[in-house]
């Protein structure tokens, strides 16, 4: 007789056994109340795979004894949402239906919109889930038929607890003695990345996988376990959220100038083959977050990233870090950014106007309407600067860019104060 598959042998059946999400299902939360109060709302669960929202559903629909239907919406059709549709009042749904809808990110909004009309007059009680950010992904008027809760990682000291269960289980499942290093429940909670069901499934591979010692009996050691769970904390997707995430935070990290954290989420990108979004990265930070301050630290990153490409991975990673260190290291200045923010700000507020005519190019003297430019050649004058108006008429007194207070900036206003002859 075929066995269970583990994940599924242990999985919770009541709140109190919910690895992780304190948060919504310890005594007295907000989800726990709702799902002990029978209620069929309708909700969006949100967050990472193997957080325990498919359980959380299956104690709902048992709360509430509604029957549960699940669809996943990577395959699901509207056709297959009519089929549920259909046993409302029958035998197969006395008591109503909960529809548990997976990753409804992959429905389109009008497969979404289509949705409503069931959850409008009450034939079905709709529980999304989806890895993504709702908000992006997630029809408004859907959304506001229901309501969010945030599924988080799980730490590794709520997975030890369910690991060693299925250790335990997987040790009664084996006609053979089955015994395991010290650490390698630890391990194997640490290594899935908050993952509960990774886990579950690493210590099934890792026991299909033990072989008899000279005793005769299965040891599992820290090796195996380091190989079958290698790399499984590392939740990446190239086209999702944590992608995103990860890039932000690198960002965020040498803006706040964190040498430490700034090779953290370095690394987390190059764990994961990721090359050109680092690279693309870098190169944004310099610009926004480094800018004046430091000039030149565009082009040591350029330099950084053109030896990386070339290079490639695993040796990418030198001037990769070695770029991040020195631009969460460097001073810090945004007034650039700022500045062409502002002046674009403007342009689409519909404030522009004609350039100014000393700066038109050199043909509208041909005209024979105008034949006076006079522009003036600021090289023909001491400083290389004479006084001139550059912005249109409309804008002649705007400003946009204001001087950053650090060394490099400071030295130029004081070298075009000084030969303006303006005072601060």
């Amino acid at each position: 007789m075929q066995q269970r598959p583990l994940a599924d042998e242990i999985r919770p059946r009541t709140l109190d056994e919910v690895v992780g999400q304190k948060h919504l299902l310890a005594p007295g939360a907000v989800l726990r109340r709702l799902i002990e109060s029978g209620t069929s709302a309708n909700m969006v669960f949100y967050g990472p795979s193997g957080t325990g929202k498919t359980t959380v559903a299956n104690i709902v629909a048992e709360r509430t004894q509604k029957t549960l239907y699940r669809l996943n919406a990577t395959s699901a059709t509207l056709q297959d949402v009519k089929d549920i549709i259909a046993n409302v009042g029958t035998l197969l749904a006395p008591g109503g239906i909960l529809l548990y809808l997976d990753e409804i990110q992959y429905f389109n909004k009008k497969q979404q919109q289509s949705l409503l009309e069931f959850m409008e007059n009450g034939q079905i009680t709709l529980i999304a889930s989806t890895t993504e950010n709702p908000y992006f992904y997630v029809y408004g008027a859907l959304l506001s038929r229901s309501t969010v809760f945030e599924f988080k990682s799980v730490p590794p000291k709520e997975i030890l607890p369910a690991v060693e269960r299925a250790l335990e289980i997987e040790k009664k499942r084996q006609e053979l003695p089955l015994s395991w290093e010290k650490d390698v429940p630890l391990d194997i909670a640490t290594a899935c990345g908050g993952d509960v069901r990774k886990a579950i499934n690493a210590v099934e591979l890792l026991c299909q996988a033990a072989r008899p010692n000279k005793s005769g009996k299965l040891k599992l050691t820290r090796e195996d376990a380091s190989q079958v769970s290698q790399r499984s904390a590392m939740r990446y997707d190239r086209e999702g959220d944590a992608h995103y995430d990860i890039l932000s935070a690198l960002q965020k990290s040498i803006r706040g100038s964190d040498p430490d954290a700034a090779v953290h989420y370095l690394g987390r990108l190059l764990e994961a083959g990721d090359l050109l979004s680092p690279c693309r990265r870098l190169l944004v930070i310099a610009a926004e977050d480094i800018g004046l301050a430091y000039p030149m630290a565009m082009v040591v990153t350029k330099a950084c990233v053109d030896a990386a490409v070339q290079l490639g991975l695993p040796e990418a990673q030198l001037p990769l870090a070695e770029a991040a260190i020195l631009l969460a290291t460097a001073p810090k200045s945004n007034s650039a950014h700022n500045a062409i923010n502002a002046a674009r700000a403007d342009l689409r507020a519909g404030r522009t106007g004609d350039i100014p005519r000393q700066l038109q190019n050199v043909h509208a003297d041909t005209t024979g309407f105008d034949n006076r430019q006079n522009y003036k050649y600021p090289h023909n004058y001491p400083g290389h600067w004479v006084e001139q108006q550059y912005l249109p008429d409309a804008l002649k007194n705007a400003r946009y860019y204001e001087y950053g207070e650090n060394k490099t900036e400071k030295a130029a206003r004081r070298y075009w104060e000084e030969l303006k002859g303006k005072s601060q």
